[in-house]
């Protein structure tokens, strides 16, 4: 994997606007398996796979991103975005519809009810904090609200909402920690440009971060946590971002099965492995709490067997501009003259970096069978 004639200040701004990229849209609702999970709030904590609109509001610049305007939002919000990274609804908004609750708003919406839960994820948001990865040489170009940030936000929720009772009020709740750490990654890798085939620098944040993941999901237990899920990364050598960096010089050999980069599949299965790994330890720890691996990875690989079945565009941006999988890191989605395809619900990616509407609702029904088990709702 080589990049060549690609400054670093332009990776930040490619960076800074493609790992934001938002919006929302509704298709069909996910089945309501997990209903009998009989869960009644959901807390996030996040990044832009599960940000419903903090970014927008925390961010200066605001209004003026990418994703805080068309066509993010064009099939769920009557061409309105959201702040979601697609071109619909997310996961989250797919979780809360199966478990019969509300969509769920983002913290830094101060007018929004949170009596079913709150959101805290924030687009562009890491697990390390920016001074960490900075003593890695890597850079946050998009925000602060780091895993420690986000937190605190719901430290300083709970001693509002829970009035010393928390342990009886998130009796029924359900805690998602995560995804995060992606971003982790996806800095490091687009900001290392030519020294990418030297990933043992990379490598070692991967400790560092499933530690960070770690400690939240002890801090969220503190706070009366007593059912979790913990996801795991997606394939990223299959986003269109990294094929287009990556893949166009890369030899046949560098490519799975599924034409995805296997370098990076395997560096973020060495994640996830870690991660399930800390995941048994914690449940060791806390035999009173329920802790179980949200499995994105595998839920991620079954589009790849539907898509070739039903007809679906699996690798090339729904919206973007140009080259093999169209996506150009100088004309993303959200800027200027960039339209999105007609038909967003054949595609597994919006654009190039988060995915559509229809792809995380096909997720979230393969999630929902997965962990309807895991979590033991059919006691």
């Amino acid at each position: 994997m080589g990049v060549k004639g690609t400054s670093i200040g332009a990776v930040f701004f490619v960076i800074a606007s493609a790992l934001l990229l938002l919006s929302p849209s509704p298709s069909a609702d996910a089945s309501p398996l997990l209903s009998a999970c009989r869960f009644d709030q959901v807390y996030q904590l996040g990044d832009s796979i599960s940000d419903t609109g903090n970014l927008i509001r925390e961010s200066p610049l605001g209004a003026a991103l990418p994703f805080a305007r068309n066509p993010y939002g064009q099939t769920f919000s009557h061409h309105k975005a959201t702040g979601r990274c697609s071109d619909g609804l997310l996961m989250i908004d797919y979780f809360a519809q199966a478990l019969g609750l509300p969509l769920l708003n983002p913290i830094k919406d101060t007018k929004a009810n949170f009596e079913h839960g709150a959101n805290f994820a924030v687009a562009g948001a890491t697990a390390l904090s920016s001074a960490v990865l900075a003593h890695h040489h890597v850079t946050n170009p998009v925000t602060n609200s780091s895993l420690d940030i986000q937190l605190q936000w719901m430290k300083d929720h709970f001693h509002k909402f829970c009035h010393n009772d928390c342990e009886r009020k998130l009796q029924n709740a359900l805690f998602m920690v995560g995804e995060i750490g992606g971003n982790d990654y996806n800095y490091a890798f687009l900001q290392y440009l030519d020294e990418a085939r030297d990933t043992l620098k990379i490598l070692e944040l991967v400790p560092l971060v499933v530690a960070k993941i770690k400690h939240a999901v002890e801090k969220v237990i503190s706070f009366g946590a007593r059912t979790i899920v913990v996801p795991g990364n997606f394939p990223m050598g299959c986003l269109p971002i990294y094929l287009t960096k990556f893949g166009l010089e890369s030899e046949v050999d560098e490519f799975d099965e599924n034409h995805c980069i296997w370098l990076l599949n395997s560096f973020a299965t060495f994640h996830n492995d870690h991660l399930k790994k800390a995941i048994a330890e914690l449940q060791e720890k806390y035999p009173y709490v329920t802790i179980v691996y949200g499995d994105y990875y595998a839920a991620y690989e079954q589009l790849f067997n539907l898509g070739e079945t039903e007809g679906f565009e699996l690798q090339k941006a729904c919206c973007g501009v140009g080259g093999l999988y169209n996506f150009n890191e100088t004309r993303m989605c959200g800027f200027p003259g960039v339209k999105a395809c007609r038909d967003p619900e054949r595609y597994v990616s919006w654009d190039g970096i988060h995915l559509t509407q229809e792809a995380y609702r096909m997720i979230v029904d393969w999630l929902q069978a997965d962990l309807f088990w895991k979590l033991r709702c059919h006691h």
